[in-house]
């Protein structure tokens, strides 16, 4: 081979050496990208070639127990930037326009847009969720304008213009749809049902407890877009719809629960306390009808606090950060479930418990009889009854409980043992939580709430068998009066009784769960019997309710290491012969009047009373209540003036005729209207006869009797709400209708009374 010719090969093969040494690692990659990894470069690609938009699902409904919607996620929009489509036009104008814009249509702050829109290689990111139709409808008409700009550009003729440009805001900005969750009530129940927050998750009650189940499952909305990342048209475009979450149907009455609402605020508002608290239960299945919370707090405004709140704190915190902690710390105090999540000193309603295991234990004798003098000795201390001046003398426990004297409960307690009062604490429940399927529910330590079996000496024995020293929470406290109500059943109190799927049909049923006996169907008769006492002769007296058979017991305590504060309740259930409902009354540090006879009987007469008319449970008057029963007023219309008179008289009703007619045209009251007996009752004659005006006085701080008289001056009828057994006794301290309304002659105002006499428990 010649020497020319191997020259020639050897710079072949050394071209081709050098060809394979550059272009090997390419070939050896893209074998590597197209069957090592070729998944995740089409993900890739797929990912630049798709817009991805997640659709946010509709969390499930919560009903009250009877359909009503207390809770309902509803369509709202999310407005996002699209800051890789702001960067390819490469317009900083353009691009300072939008931000300037769509902050001041957001009510955002210009510079965290701009930091959004600054953000180069994210194709979507969200600037303001749940937003409403009228703002969502603002955008969308901005979303049709445009920004204009100048190019200087060349012409045929080697002429510099200026061209016309616009981008349309739709480049910057999008509009996808949101979910955002409404309380059609506002504040009905807050506490319990609780709140999402702007990313749609539970925060507080059922919507944290169940939060998973009401959750749903978000869709999808997949579109095809450009290289500038712009969606195309609808034909490349695939939905995925999403699915709604788990309905609740709860336990909850909205009318009961109202019910419940309006008289702990109107306790709230006259006891000038820290909060009231209330429970309604059903006492054979542990439902819980209503639970309430106040001061409470609107569920659409969780953050919210009203006008004064905000100025106090301002007044009383100037730095911000301390003003800013001190809000968030009011925030939480109301948004907390004080029902379950808190505990209190029962005071006297805990004397019920300390009956029910005595009479378990029949350690009494059948004549038992305890002497109180006002005071015992315990140890190395005395201990008073709340009647210091000479004490009950000689009481049975049937008065004892009916006059809450503690001396003859220190005395049971002892008798009972310390052994068998920490097993009847134990079996009611009081050491563990009731599994109540609501978050947070305290958790009961010895040595804390409590005293355990090893720290509890004489001392201790003896005031926690009246129910001071240690602390309960209201849910066990309710629980542990169900259980009496309903035989000695223990119960697992819930609010969820029934999960729907999207169509309305049930996937599960709660059912009632019994956690354990704990007296028997005998001892739980003999102490409803006794609390029975305590409403129609005893501190609870201010708790009757005609035709209602009432069993309860007041309670006052003084809060553990505190300075003269108290808690003021009352626990009951009713018909006491055939009990439906359980009711616990609370209110935390009460100014003026303390005691639970005063200020909580009250209140859970009127939740009884209404409560079981509504769920239609029938009136069983004795022969006192019948006598003194409101009558109605008959049909008198067309009658003539002479007959209707005497038909009236003859019924003892007070008689006035307007008009000079001879024949009855109108009457005030109306036909079977409820008026008391001896009421008033005018007849018009003559159509267009104006009608008889008069002014409402203040009926309050009045006996019964003055307020009869001052009413009847005045021509009004008078409904008595209170203990009309107890007469002589009763002041006013409530009307229906307010003072100086003007008012028809005739019309029926109803006024509350109350005692104020022998309804103490407290010995302070």
């Amino acid at each position: 081979m010649s020497p020319r010719r191997d020259l020639y090969f050897r710079t072949v093969i050394v071209f081709l050496l050098l060809v394979g040494l550059i272009f090997t690692p390419t070939v050896i990659n893209l074998g590597r990208i197209q069957l090592v990894e070729s998944e995740k470069y089409k993900s890739q690609a797929e990912k630049n070639q798709l817009h991805d938009t997640e659709i946010s699902a509709a969390r499930g409904i919560i009903y009250d127990a009877n359909g009503t919607v207390l809770a309902k996620s509803a369509s709202v929009w999310k407005i996002y930037i699209k800051p890789s489509s702001i960067a390819s036009f490469e317009n900083d104008g353009f691009k300072n326009d939008v931000c300037r814009q769509i902050s001041t249509l957001l009510g955002l702050d210009y510079a965290s847009v701009k930091e959004k829109a600054d953000k180069s290689k994210y194709a979507y990111l969200v600037l303001k969720k749940q937003v409403e139709f009228e703002e969502k409808e603002k955008i969308a008409e901005f979303l049709d304008g445009y920004y204009t700009f100048y190019e200087t550009k060349e012409n045929d003729k080697g002429q510099l213009i200026q061209v016309e440009k616009k981008i349309y805001y739709s480049a910057a900005i999008g509009i996808d749809p949101d979910v955002k969750r409404y309380y059609p009530y506002g504040t009905l129940a807050a506490n319990l049902i609780g709140f999402t927050g702007t990313d749609d998750v539970g925060r507080l009650g059922i919507e944290l407890k169940y939060n998973s189940l009401l959750t749903g499952t978000p869709g999808r909305i997949i579109t095809a877009q450009n290289g500038k990342s712009d969606v195309m048209t609808q034909e490349y475009e695939t939905i995925y719809d999403p699915i709604q979450g788990t309905s609740l149907v709860l336990t909850i009455d909205e009318v009961i629960q109202r019910y419940l609402e309006d008289s702990l605020e109107q306790v709230y508002i006259d006891s000038n306390g820290v909060g009231a608290y209330g429970v309604v239960m059903d006492v054979d299945t542990g439902a819980i009808l209503a639970m309430a919370n106040m001061g409470n707090f609107n569920l659409n405004s969780p953050q919210a606090l009203t006008e004064e709140e905000e100025k106090q704190l301002l007044e009383q915190y100037p730095d911000e950060a301390e003003r800013n902690q001190a809000r968030t710390n009011l925030l939480y105090s109301k948004w907390r479930n004080f029902v379950v999540s808190d505990s209190y000193e029962p005071g006297s309603v805990f004397k019920i418990i300390t009956a029910a295991a005595a009479v378990e234990e029949n350690v009494l004798s059948e004549n038992f009889s305890y002497n109180c003098t006002g005071r015992i000795q315990v140890a190395d201390r005395i201990i008073q009854c709340h009647n210091r001046d000479g004490g009950h003398g000689s009481q049975d426990l049937k008065h004892g409980l009916m006059n809450s004297c503690n001396p003859l409960f220190i005395t049971v307690g002892q008798t009972l043992g310390k052994e068998k009062f920490v097993e009847y604490f134990e079996a009611f429940g009081f050491t563990e939580k009731t599994g109540i399927d609501l978050p947070a529910e305290a958790t009961p330590v010895a040595g804390v709430n409590y005293h355990s079996p090893e720290s509890m000496g004489i001392v201790e024995l003896s005031s926690s068998s009246f129910g001071q020293s240690f602390q309960v929470t209201p849910i066990q406290m309710v629980t542990a009066i169900s259980a009496v109500a309903n035989g000695g059943y223990l119960m697992t109190p819930y609010v969820v009784a029934r999960q729907l799927d999207e169509s309305g049909n049930v996937i599960s049923e709660t059912q009632p769960q019994i956690r354990r006996q704990v007296i028997s169907e005998e001892t739980a008769a003999a102490v409803a019997d006794m609390m029975e006492g305590v409403v129609t002769s005893g501190t609870g007296k201010n708790a009757y309710v005609a035709g209602y058979r009432v069993a309860g017991k007041t309670g006052t305590s003084q809060k553990l290491g505190s300075d003269g504060e108290y808690v003021a309740s009352f626990g009951c259930f009713a018909p006491a012969n055939d009990p439906e409902i359980a009711v616990l009354i609370l209110v935390d540090e009460p100014k003026g009047q303390i005691n639970g006879g005063q200020i909580c009987t009250p209140v859970a007469a009127q939740v009884v009373e209404k409560t079981l008319e509504y769920m239609g449970v029938e009136r069983q008057y004795n022969d006192k209540e019948i006598e003194k029963l409101d009558t109605l007023t008959p049909s008198l219309v067309g009658k003539t003036t002479a007959d209707a008179s005497a038909l009236l008289e003859e019924k003892g009703f007070e008689v006035k005729v307007v008009g000079n007619g001879d024949k009855v045209v109108s009457q005030m009251p109306s036909y079977n209207h409820s008026i008391p007996q001896g009421g008033i009752v005018v007849l018009y004659t003559e159509k267009d006869a104006d009608r008889v005006t008069v002014e409402v006085p203040d009926l309050t701080m009045m006996t019964l009797s003055a307020v009869n008289k001052y009413a009847a001056a005045a021509g009004l009828n008078v409904k008595v709400s209170g203990n009309a057994l107890n007469a002589g006794e009763l002041v006013s301290y409530s009307q229906s209708i307010p003072p100086g309304e003007t008012v028809e002659y005739g019309t029926t105002i109803t006024v509350q009374f109350k005692s104020n006499t022998g309804v103490n428990d407290y010995a302070g």
